[in-house]
């Protein structure tokens, strides 16, 4: 008994030491879960259906008033739009087909150096207003993209990537869009950046970037391609009593 005794004092220390790690270690892990599974941002406007993969894995379906968290994926079926306002009151709409990822939104009143936001365009195409975030942080808002990265300075943009997916989306020669990433500016300015360049593009101009290591262009207003909304999307409130085709009361159904 006393030898057993002795060796818990002998290794109490540690064995002190080592419980406040597993406690850091699972208080960490907890706080990420807590900070993943907060939301950051809310669906204004819908029409179609909406789905949503979040960062567990897990799938459903939103409606207007669902909630946004980080590292929530949006996905928006064949004709779907939809709209999401953020806590920083910026905005982002997303047109049919399309996959945006919501890596991090994160947004401090009092620090604005612990503001990040990170958003990845995977396919499809959208439409973004800056908050609060990019007005008082400009390096702290990131658009991510497969043929390159997109920084903002107070803007209002749109970026559209195409795969062999856009034979659908109006131009002002008639011809499909080729493949790549198309911006257009109507605010403030978006820098494109990829292994092969950078380009800053202002407000009235257009972009193109072919691919990841291809310099991005500016391209005149004839060949330029918009990301535009219906208004039912763009329009400050859906009509009174109608959900824009999307379901009402923010309750989430889960996609088996």
């Amino acid at each position: 008994m006393k030898q057993t005794i002795k060796q818990i004092h002998r290794h109490g220390p540690t064995m002190f030491r080592l419980s406040r790690q597993c406690l850091f270690l699972l208080a960490t892990l907890g706080g990420s879960s807590v900070a993943y599974a907060q939301a950051v941002g809310t669906v204004t406007h819908l029409s179609g259906v909406l789905t949503v993969k979040h960062a567990d894995g897990s799938t459903a379906l939103l409606a207007i008033k669902s909630s946004i968290a980080q590292g929530d994926t949006l996905v928006t079926e064949a004709n779907t739009y939809t709209r999401v306002k953020f806590v920083d009151n910026g905005e982002m709409a997303l047109r049919p087909s399309s996959q945006v990822a919501v890596k991090s939104y994160v947004y401090d009143v009092d620090r604005p150096e612990n503001d990040r936001v990170a958003i990845q365009l995977i396919s499809g195409g959208l439409r973004s207003v800056t908050g609060l975030i990019g007005k008082r942080n400009h390096d702290a808002v990131s658009f991510d993209t497969p043929t390159g990265a997109i920084a903002v300075r107070g803007t209002n943009f749109g970026a559209m990537f195409c795969q062999n997916d856009c034979g659908g989306v109006p131009t002002p020669n008639g011809a499909t869009p080729q493949n790549g990433l198309y911006v257009d500016v109507s605010q403030g300015a978006v820098m494109v950046a990829n292994s092969g360049g950078q380009q800053v593009f202002q407000v009235g101009q257009f972009g193109y970037v072919a691919s990841a290591t291809t310099p991005p262009v500016v391209l005149p207003p004839s060949q330029g391609i918009p990301v535009t909304m219906p208004l039912s999307i763009s329009k400050n409130a859906p009509a009174a009593g109608s959900t824009a085709g999307g379901a009402a009361g923010g309750v989430d159904c889960v996609v088996q």
